[in-house]
This record gives structure tokens, sequence and C-alpha cells, in this order.
């Protein structure tokens, strides 16, 4: 991931344009098509365990063991069921809540970008 070193106390980036860097799957998590993701983190915590940023997956099937965190759709569209829980649909405009440990499938319909926060 890149990440903006020593931001300012407040800044503003505008999702839709921001450019991304390349962050390969693990082949494993595949399950269909050729989904290529990137991403960017705008801002860590000291730590590392907070993780303020943008990413992007193209369409396709992956799944995934989810971090906590918190995440705003900008574009695209997906359906994210969560092993045990809920299917959700998602789109622009929605927020979106994962638990740390969910485990997830992911089927990307359109290309999706969101604006997330993790807590690790």
């Amino acid at each position: 991931m890149t990440t903006i070193d020593q931001a300012p106390a407040s800044f503003a980036v505008h999702i839709p344009d921001a450019v991304l860097e390349p962050e390969p799957l693990d082949p494993a998590q595949i399950v269909s098509g050729d989904p290529q993701v990137t991403g960017k983190v705008l801002w860590a915590s000291a730590d590392g365990k907070q993780l303020r940023g943008i990413w992007q997956i193209t369409p396709g099937v992956v799944t995934d063991t989810e971090a906590n965190e918190l995440f705003v759709v900008v574009s695209g569209r997906a359906t994210v069921a969560v092993e045990g829980g809920a299917t959700l649909e998602i789109g622009p405009g929605d927020a979106c809540v994962l638990r740390e440990g969910d485990r997830t499938t992911w089927t990307v319909h359109e290309t999706l970008r969101k604006a997330y926060h993790i807590t690790l």
C-alpha cells in the first residue's frame, strides 16, 4: 500500500480522481474472473493500528477475512456475503461495517471504489 507520509492534520482528497497503486491479490483469494485491486493509505496512526484510505477492485469474485472496518462506497456495485451472516448489496453512497474476522465472499459487479477506516 502507498501511504501519504507526514500528512497534514487536515486535508482533502477527491476520491473519484485519486491515483491508486496496485495491491496484488493472493491467487488463493480469487474464486472467478480476473479482479484487480488498487489502493492508497491516506493516513496511518503512529502505531499502525488505524488506517484510512481508498481501495478499488474490478469485477470478479474474491474471498477475504476482514479487519474491523467502516467504509463508504463511492462508485460501483458488489454483493458481499458474510459467512454465517448477512448478504450485503452495496453501491454508491452505502456505508458498510465489517467485523474483524468476518469471512466474506465479494462478488463485484461493477468496479467498486471505497473510502475506508480500518482498525487492526
